[in-house]
C-alpha cells in the first residue's frame, strides 16, 4: 500500500510540474517540465534523505558524542526489528524530531537540541520509537519525496511568477502558453502540493504513534512527550523550509496561526486520546 502511495505521490506532483510548464510554455514547456519532473523523481528517490538533513542543517552524532542517546536508539531499533538508522541532531531550540530515508539501509533519525533538553528518558524513548515506527512502516520515503518535490514546486512556482510578471512566458496561443496561465498555475501548484502532503501525512502520524507505542512498550512516554512538544512548538519558533514540515513529529510551524489551518499533522489531543486508549 505504501509503495502505491509513493508512485501516486510522485506521479501527481510530476503532473503539477508538467501543467505548470504547459501553462507558461505550451507543449514545449510541458515536455521540458516532464523531463525535469522525471529527473527530480529519480534524484528525490536516491538523495531525498540527504536533502532533508541538509535543509534542516542537522549534523551527525556518533556514539562517543552522545553515548546514552546512541544506546537508546540502538536498543529501540532492535525492538523494532530494523537496522539502527543514522543519528543526527538538528540545531534548534524547538523540541522536535523527524525520520527520513528511502529504506531500512538508507534511513536517519534527527532530534533537535531543544528536545534533548526538555524530555525525560521515558518521553524521549517514546519520541524515538515513533520515528523508528515511520521507518519500520516503510512510510518515510513517502514523506521524504513529498518534502523534496513540494519544496521544488514552491520554489519553481515562485520563480515563474516573476517570469510571468516580466513577460517571459510565451503568449503564443498555438503553443498554449501565456503569462496569465503561468501566473494561475504558479499560485495553484504549491497549494495542490500542500493538500497532497496533508492527506498523506495525517494518516501516517496516527499509524506511527500506535507502532511507536508498541516498540517503546508503553503509551505514556509518547503521549506525555506530544503534549510537551506541542507547547514547546507554540512558544519557540523554528526556522525550517515549509516543504519539510510534515516530516516532523510535531508541526514545527505550529506557532503560526495560518499554519494551523493547513497543518499536515492531526490534532495533538486526538493523537494523545488514541494513544491512551491503546493496550500494549
Amino acid at each position: 500500500m505504501n509503495t502505491l502511495k509513493v508512485w501516486l505521490l510522485m506521479g501527481t506532483l510530476s503532473i503539477l510540474l508538467v501543467f505548470l510548464g504547459g501553462a507558461i510554455g505550451g507543449r514545449s514547456g510541458a515536455m521540458l517540465f516532464f523531463i525535469i519532473a522525471m529527473g527530480m523523481n529519480f534524484f528525490s528517490y536516491y538523495f531525498s534523505d540527504k536533502m532533508a538533513i541538509k535543509m534542516t542543517k542537522s549534523y551527525p552524532v556518533t556514539e562517543s558524542d552522545a553515548p546514552e542517546l546512541y544506546e537508546m536508539v540502538k536498543r529501540l531499533s532492535r525492538r523494532a526489528g530494523i537496522p539502527m538508522p543514522k543519528l543526527y541532531i538538528t540545531p534548534s531550540d524547538q523540541p522536535n524530531a523527524f525520520a527520513t530515508g528511502r529504506n531500512y539501509d538508507h534511513s536517519a533519525v534527527a532530534v533537535t537540541e531543544g528536545l534533548l533538553r526538555l524530555l525525560n528518558k521515558t518521553e524521549l524513548e517514546g519520541v524515538i520509537a515513533h520515528e523508528l515506527a515511520h521507518i519500520r512502516n516503510r512510510d518515510v520515503l513517502v514523506g521524504t519525496i513529498a518534502a523534496a518535490l513540494a519544496g521544488a514546486i514552491s520554489m519553481m512556482a515562485n520563480a515563474f511568477q516573476w517570469a510571468a510578471i516580466f513577460g517571459m512566458g510565451r503568449g503564443d496561443d498555438e503553443e498554449g502558453g501565456s503569462m496569465a496561465g503561468g501566473l494561475i498555475m504558479a499560485f495553484i501548484a504549491p497549494i495542490a502540493a500542500m493538500i497532497i502532503q496533508m492527506a498523506i501525512s495525517r494518516s501516517r502520524e496516527y499509524m506511527a504513534d500506535a507502532t511507536g507505542a508498541q516498540i517503546a512498550g508503553t503509551t505514556e512516554g509518547l503521549s506525555s512527550a506530544l503534549l510537551k512538544l506541542e507547547a514547546g512548538a507554540q512558544r519557540i519558533p523554528m526556522q525550517v523550509n515549509p516543504g519539510t514540515s510534515h516530516l516532523f513529529i510535531i508541526n514545527p510551524l505550529a506557532g503560526a496561526s495560518l499554519a494551523k489551518l493547513f497543518s499536515t499533522h492531526p490534532p495533538i489531543q486526538e493523537r494523545v486520546q488514541k494513544l491512551r486508549q491503546m493496550r500494549v
